[in-house]
Parts: C-alpha cells; sequence; structure tokens
C-alpha cells in the first residue's frame, strides 16, 4: 500500500499543531477539509492515528509512530531540496535556524548579515524560543541550525560548546546595590526579589545552579518569559536579575541599570551548537556552521 503523501502531510500538521483549525490556518485550508483528509488517510492506513476531544488531538500510539517516519521522510526530501540548490552554487534555498533568546536577539546578527551578504538568494528563518523547544524542533528536525544556553537531553540531538557567556547581578539605577565601589556580599540577596526566565530556559538552570551551589535564598522570585521584560521589570525597581551581559550592554552604558559584581561567584555558562548524530546538515547548514567559527565575524560577547 503507497501513502498518499498529501494526506500524510495533514495528518503530520495536525499532529504538531494539537489542533485541527490551528493545522488549517497553517495550511491554508479549510478545516472540515483537513479533518475529511485526516479522516480517509487513517481509513487508508487500517487504524486510528489521532485521539480527539475537547480539549484537542494528541496521536494514538500507532500515530506516534507514523509521525517519526514521517518526519525523517519529510526531512530526507527538504534535503533532496537542498542539494539540487546546492548545485546551483546555493544561488536559493532556505536556512532554518533557531536559537535561545538571548542568542538569538543579542549574538546572531552579525553572522546572520554575513551569511546574508554572501549568499543572498537563500532564505533565512530564525525562530527564537528556549532551550528545551530549540532541543525538540531541532530532533523533530524542523530547523537546521540549534544554539541554545542550556544544557539538553534530547536523544539523537548531540550538543557541542560553542562558546562561553558571562552573566551578572542587574539592579536599578536608584537600587542599594547600584552604588557599590567592591563586590558585594551574595548573601545580600536573601533579602532581593530574584527575578528568572520561564522554566526551560537555559539561563534560568544557570543561575538556580550557581544559588543553590553557594546556598543563596532570595526573597522571592518573579518569573518573566522574556530578557527584555526581565530588564524592564529591573529597571523599574520591581527586582533584580542575574542575565548575559551581552543583553544590557546598552542599558547599562546609559545609566538605566547597573551591573553589580558578587564578591567569590562567577556566573559563566557555556552557549551550545546543536547537531543531529544521524543526519548529515544540508549545504546551506554547513556553510552557516562554519561562519559561527569565523574570527573575521564580529562576535557581540566580546565587544
Amino acid at each position: 500500500m503507497a501513502l498518499n503523501l498529501h494526506l500524510l502531510r495533514m495528518f503530520v500538521a495536525v499532529a504538531r499543531a494539537g489542533s485541527f483549525s490551528r493545522a488549517a490556518e497553517g495550511m491554508n485550508l479549510s478545516q472540515p477539509a483537513l479533518s475529511k483528509g485526516v479522516r480517509d488517510f487513517e481509513l487508508q492506513v487500517g487504524c486510528r492515528l489521532l485521539n480527539r476531544s475537547q480539549k484537542g488531538v494528541v496521536p494514538t500510539s500507532e500515530g506516534l509512530a507514523l509521525l517519526k517516519y514521517a518526519e525523517d521522510l519529510f526531512a530526507a526530501e527538504r534535503a533532496a531540496e537542498e542539494m539540487l540548490s546546492s548545485k546551483r552554487n546555493l544561488n536559493n534555498g532556505s536556512l532554518r535556524i533557531g536559537a535561545s533568546t538571548t542568542i538569538a536577539t543579542y549574538m546572531l546578527a552579525p553572522y546572520l548579515g554575513a551569511f546574508h551578504r554572501a549568499y543572498p538568494g537563500i532564505d533565512l528563518h530564525l525562530v527564537s524560543a528556549n532551550t528545551r523547544e530549540i532541543a525538540e524542533q531541532m530532533a523533530a528536525q524542523e530547523i537546521d541550525i540549534g544554539l541554545v544556553e542550556g544544557p539538553i537531553d534530547e536523544g539523537v540531538v548531540v550538543a557541542e560548546e560553542w562558546r562561553t557567556d558571562v552573566m551578572k547581578l542587574i539592579v536599578s539605577e536608584h537600587h542599594d546595590f547600584a552604588s557599590a565601589m567592591e563586590p558585594i556580599d551574595p548573601q545580600l540577596l536573601g533579602g532581593e526579589v530574584l527575578i528568572l526566565r520561564e522554566p526551560g530556559s537555559g539561563s534560568r538552570e544557570v543561575v538556580a545552579q550557581a544559588l543553590a551551589s553557594n546556598n543563596i535564598e532570595p526573597l522571592r522570585f518573579l518569573e518573566i518569559g522574556s530578557t527584555a521584560a526581565i530588564k524592564q521589570a529591573v529597571a523599574a525597581g520591581i527586582g533584580v536579575s542575574i542575565v548575559s551581559t551581552v543583553a544590557t550592554r546598552d542599558q547599562v552604558r546609559l545609566g538605566y541599570l547597573k551591573a553589580v559584581e558578587l564578591r567569590g561567584i562567577t556566573v559563566e555558562r557555556s552557549l551550545w551548537r546543536l547537531r543531529l548524530s544521524d543526519r548529515t546538515p544540508r549545504p546551506a547548514a554547513r556553510v552557516f556552521d562554519n561562519l559561527l567559527d569565523d574570527p573575521e565575524v564580529p562576535n557581540p560577547s566580546d565587544g
């Protein structure tokens, strides 16, 4: 029995979206047409692939098994398309890059610019999400390049150290710590509201480990889902935070935020480049991957 690849794409779209309506919107189809397509596909393969409920849809065990094969199939299709593009000297095609929030916002622009100048015919797509989400997208072969801020555990995804990022305590310009002439006692954080990123963020994991290893327990925690919003909250005096120095350089230079040293504590983290252990990168991905190690490209973390 030959699978209908058009119907298979419909099933994959619904399984990934967890909703017929969201999948229909993404495929530019009507929901009834998509629902009928998936039902026809289930009849073709002879088993139920999705469990439907008012809360959405989730794949059955058969659906999960088929989803893995479908992702491999469509990844091979994209690889073939990219190979053909490479035969035309990378004059066209696409490159999908996934990066943790801080990397995507503050570090990637020089590399994207260098790649675009060299290969203007390649369409660049940048996805920004937290470390866990980027690792999941790499495992599902939805992105070609993955750069994250924390350790990962995602099966076929292999993490290799890319560079080191320094993190520092930031406070508002009116905070008592802002006038400190020397590194402060880190135990003073016990009287502060510490603002952290959401669970799954690499920066949150690094900060939590640094605090735990030094027996530091802040007064309260406040969770905010973006570094930009954290900086605004700190500047407004809501709390303090420990974030990448590349993310706060402009605000510190302008005086809106103050970077404060912690006595006896250096918070650093490795930034990681993700690879699939069982896949050969496509030509455009190999070129961009090499660019990430090119010393001629300005590195924002060195500025």
